[in-house]
């Protein structure tokens, strides 16, 4: 195996360094008057899986086609290990995309598949079935060299379309909704092969994606993009925990989400009426916002707890409802809880437990309460 792909431990990120490998700096892309990218500014570190997560029509495929060459911005600049990309035609960047298609040709085997990049840049025979195998070897593929595409299941030719993109030995790996067209067990069986391959090779990631379990589980940071912009970056535990917006709450994951007020604020905590709640809810986070501001409360439906007895002690952060629905999902369970204000609250518990004998029921009196560390406290 050669020392390009021999690495041993994961390869230390630029960003543990300090240097941006890709830098995008007020990058807009218009189509007439269209902004498919609104002027965003992003840094990308050398040996990441960076995840651009977003819906239809965010940015987020028009951003990484502009990487790949693609497209050219209306104004901004990318840099990619430090140089301008403005005047690089896409044959000429070390980069190489991998589209959701997996775009592999019919008519060729495996290995042909593999090697046609190779083949068209004139290296020698021997090189070219050395790296094939080499790459091959990584994703798993060595026994399927002779096969052509329709003899492959959907996951197979998704590692056929990654050996292809890798055998080039880029600087950058686009890949645009890589494991869209899998099922969804193959695609968590994926996710984690990708890790993998990625920690193994050291190659820098940019993954476009709709889907947030995706982005969650492969990306080491994440950017939310939404009508053009980047709404948020961070790592995916950041972002879940923390948003920064109502738009980012609610997108990523399950959420509740409730009107509010004000009432006062001490060092690191915060009391909020909320009459769509029906309770004071009490929040042991530091949140700049004067008293009587208008602001939001988000609850995860997995950080409330739901009993038929009212918990004694301080009447906040706890409110009473009648359990309307119920939907077992195997690993939990989701009830929706429309409480005193009307309200439907969702709320998750885990089935730990397979006996279903005290399993709370449709119609019961429930409470709902939640640690003061749980709420996000949202302004925006």
């Amino acid at each position: 195996m050669s020392a390009q792909f021999q690495v041993d431990t994961p390869v230390p990120t630029s960003r543990e360094q300090g240097e941006a490998y890709v830098r995008i700096e007020n990058v807009t892309k218009k189509f007439g008057d269209f902004a498919a990218v609104d002027s965003v500014s992003l840094d990308v570190y050398r040996g990441e899986i960076f995840c651009l997560l977003g819906g239809s029509g965010s940015g987020k495929t028009t951003l990484l086609r502009m990487l790949a060459g693609f497209e050219t911005p209306t104004a901004g600049k990318i840099h990619i290990d430090g140089q301008d990309m403005s005047t690089i035609p896409p044959y000429d960047r070390r980069v190489n995309m991998m589209f959701q298609s997996y775009a592999l040709f019919p008519h060729m085997t495996v290995e042909k598949n593999v090697a046609f990049g190779l083949e068209q840049e004139k290296l020698g025979r021997q090189e070219i079935k050395r790296r094939v195998g080499e790459i091959l070897e990584i994703v798993k593929m060595s026994s399927f060299l002779a096969r052509r595409p329709h003899q492959l299941s959907g996951g197979q030719r998704q590692r056929v379309a990654l050996a292809r993109a890798l055998v080039k030995r880029p600087k950058l790996l686009l890949l645009d909704e890589p494991l869209a067209a899998l099922d969804r067990k193959l695609r968590e069986n994926t996710q984690f092969e990708l890790i993998n391959i990625q920690k193994r090779l050291g190659v820098t990631f940019i993954v476009v994606t709709h889907d947030q379990e995706e982005a969650m589980t492969l990306s080491s940071r994440m950017g939310v993009m939404n009508h053009g912009k980047i709404a948020q970056v961070g790592t995916p535990a950041a972002i879940y925990e923390s948003p920064a917006t109502k738009f980012v709450a609610d997108f990523i994951g399950s959420v509740n989400m409730f009107e509010g007020r004000v009432l006062d604020e001490a060092s690191g905590s915060l009391r909020i009426q909320s009459e769509e709640l029906g309770c004071v809810v009490a929040v042991e986070r530091s949140v700049n916002c004067a008293r009587g501001a208008t602001v939001w409360t988000a609850l995860r439906p997995e950080k409330i707890n739901i009993s038929r007895d009212q918990e004694q002690g301080s009447p906040e952060n706890v409110v009473r409802g009648t359990v309307k629905e119920i939907a077992y999902m195997g690993d939990v369970s989701i009830y929706h809880v429309q409480i005193d204000s009307r309200k439907i609250v969702r709320v998750t518990l885990p089935n730990i437990m397979r006996d279903a004998e005290h399993r709370i029921t449709r119609n019961e009196t429930v409470y709902l309460s939640w640690h003061g560390s749980s709420p996000v406290v949202l302004t925006e």
